[in-house]
């Protein structure tokens, strides 16, 4: 019997987690919030919520409109289905998947208890408690990427992005204030530094301009017309151009996915109590970029 997962996001990592257990064999349900600030959609299935599909290294995600809709396309195994809600819990209740995996990366905010809505429980990222908040936690963090918990917390949010031809956090903007995210750029386009980029329409009628922080390709753009919160992480560029990487599964989701995938094997085959197991290792070397 196929074993059914639910994954909660569409940002790379959850694009990553779900498109490691699609091609594994599982059922997956991809779940999202109406109007995701999703940066890297080239690294992701984000665009899909907006325009029906969205394609990443060959596998396919696709909105559907009901939960007939989407165990049909399971059966059909054509394409991942997509489901855009603004509650989850419903859906759980409804698809009762025998794993949930929250992937939503959500950082500074305190983690939801996700234990019992589904057998297996699985969350990725900082303030997760295995045991507390749901049954594994996934460390993503350089220290101990991969490592699969299940007892204890995952580490903290802490530290710096990984440099890119030197620069770390330089490459990013951060929204200065609270509005609708506006851009005419699409994402792999080459930039300047000082070019601008978007703009932000202020719920008082402001009208900020967004400007790269650095020259090269645009790694990570927020889709247009999505509404921002202050201090969002907005836009992204790769100082390295031509030569940066803006679409396919980033080295980092790539190693959160493959261990996600291990916690599920090691729970089907009977061996979630285990205190945690060593970070998956991987054939490439510890990538130097940040995710």
């Amino acid at each position: 019997m196929t074993t059914s997962v639910l994954v909660l996001g569409v940002n790379d990592v959850a694009s990553a987690v779900a498109h490691r257990l699609w091609s594994d064999g599982y059922a997956v349900v991809l779940i999202s919030e109406p109007q995701p600030v999703v940066t890297r959609r080239g690294m992701a299935f984000a665009d899909a919520v907006f325009d029906g599909e969205a394609e990443l290294e060959g596998v396919v995600a696709r909105r559907v409109g009901s939960v007939p809709e989407a165990e049909r396309l399971l059966t059909e195994r054509t394409a991942i289905p997509l489901l855009v809600v603004t509650e989850y819990e419903p859906l759980v209740h409804a698809l009762r998947p025998a794993v949930l995996v929250d992937a939503r990366m959500r950082k500074r905010a305190q983690p939801e208890r996700l234990r019992g809505l589904a057998p297996l429980t699985i969350g990725l990222g900082p303030g997760f408690v295995a045991g507390e908040h749901v049954d594994v936690a996934v460390e993503t963090s350089w220290e101990e990427l991969g490592r699969v918990r299940w007892e204890g917390a995952n580490r903290p949010l802490a530290g710096e992005p990984r440099p890119i031809e030197g620069l770390r956090r330089e490459r990013y903007v951060y929204a200065p204030l609270s509005g609708r995210w506006r851009t005419q750029r699409a994402i792999g386009e080459l930039v300047e530094v000082g070019e601008p980029v978007a703009w932000i329409e202020g719920p008082g009628g402001e009208h900020v301009t967004i400007a790269a922080p650095v020259s090269g390709v645009l790694r990570g753009l927020t889709r247009d017309g999505v509404p921002v919160a202050e201090g969002t992480k907005v836009l992204e560029v790769d100082p390295r151009g031509a030569n940066g990487q803006w679409r396919g599964i980033g080295e980092r989701p790539r190693r959160v996915a493959d261990a996600v995938l291990a916690a599920v094997r090691q729970w089907r085959a009977g061996g979630s109590q285990r205190r945690f197991a060593e970070p998956v290792e991987m054939p490439y070397e510890r990538p130097t970029e940040q995710w």
